[in-house]
């Protein structure tokens, strides 16, 4: 696991531990100085310490933009306005206002959504690689906002693409596969499983207290079954593949990179030395050691967190079925573009 997952997964248990401590230790009221003290401590927890470890776990290790903890700030003034005493929560009341926006906003969202699933579905019905590369070719060398933006536009495509085969039959042919669990039958299996569960569970959890928030999580929850599937035909059939001038390398559903040809320097097989993914610019994807190695000449973004945490990357190390066959490929593209 790299240092930069680590970080986010020791922000992500601070973080539920923090609202858990915060939810039940809140007093309901002031009425002594113990339960002014106790929550001087949950304020601090969670204006001060959460926001500390974002920026350090997050923004600082992962490389990310300074104005992401805005998302924190808003999170934890939402959690103190449901749980703070009535007389301190009145002065988070304009998280309650912001409600009437953030519904319209979220209406708006769901026609937008509506239309971009009907145009997703008339888009690939010819398209032959994944939609997100095609962002990635256009955006690569210019402003990052651009790049994100374009690469949350492409999801709903790249879901569609993927979970239905006959999108995917015009697909470039795939090298060789990279070894990845998500690629596995029991591994889909248990994602369908505790995704139905999850879905039946919050619709039985919600109804009594309103039956339309509970069909519309349950909906929501339902509606990652199409990403289960996506992710699953992704990492089984098409995980590293060429496409035009580009190596896409996929590392699941969840991260992916457009390398192109000319930005490699080297492609050899990995040594028996022992792989340091802990160095900088440096990431292993694939269960198990890597076997082989793809240097870069600069740095190329990997796109984490389905596009929105990007990384730089110069050295990448592969764990694929047959190596060789990589290596031959790749070497003679090399060569024909130097021909």
């Amino acid at each position: 696991m790299r240092v930069t997952v680590k970080y986010r997964l020791v922000f992500l248990v601070l973080m539920v531990l923090s609202f858990v401590i915060g939810v039940q230790w809140t007093p309901e009221t002031l009425a002594s100085d113990t339960d002014k003290r106790v929550l001087y401590f949950i304020s601090a927890l969670y204006f001060v310490l959460l926001p500390l470890s974002y920026w350090y776990c997050i923004i600082k290790k992962g490389a990310q933009k300074l104005w992401k903890l805005i998302v924190i700030f808003s999170l934890s003034s939402l959690v103190a306005r449901l749980s703070f005493p009535a007389e301190i929560a009145h002065y988070f009341e304009f998280i309650a206002w912001l409600r009437y926006p953030i519904i319209a906003v979220l209406l708006v969202i769901e026609l937008y959504l509506i239309v971009s699933v009907v145009r997703g579905l008339l888009k690939v019905r010819k398209l032959k690689g994944d939609p997100r590369v095609g962002a990635v070719e256009t955006y690569r060398e210019g402003d990052d906002k651009s790049l994100t933006i374009a690469l949350i536009m492409a999801s709903e495509a790249t879901n569609w693409f993927y979970s239905i085969p006959w999108f995917s039959r015009n697909h470039p042919p795939v090298i060789t596969n990279i070894n990845l669990k998500s690629a596995a039958r029991w591994h889909v299996l248990l994602l369908i499983t505790g995704c139905i569960v999850a879905s039946c569970s919050s619709y039985l959890l919600l109804v009594s207290w309103s039956e339309w928030v509970a069909i519309i999580v349950s909906s929501i929850i339902g509606y990652t079954l199409m990403s289960i599937v996506a992710n699953h035909r992704l990492s089984r059939y098409y995980s590293l593949y060429l496409m035009r001038d580009n190596l896409v390398i996929n590392n699941s559903l969840w991260g992916f990179m457009v390398v192109n040809m000319a930005d490699i320097a080297s492609v050899e097989p990995q040594g028996s030395s022992e792989l340091n993914k802990d160095e900088p610019g440096t990431i292993l994807i694939g269960c198990g050691r890597g076997n082989v190695t793809v240097t870069l000449n600069r740095p190329v973004v990997y796109h984490g967190g389905m596009g929105q945490l990007p990384e730089p990357m110069t050295v990448i190390h592969l764990s694929v079925d047959a190596p060789q066959q990589l290596i031959n490929a790749l070497n003679d593209v090399k060569l024909s573009q130097a021909a």
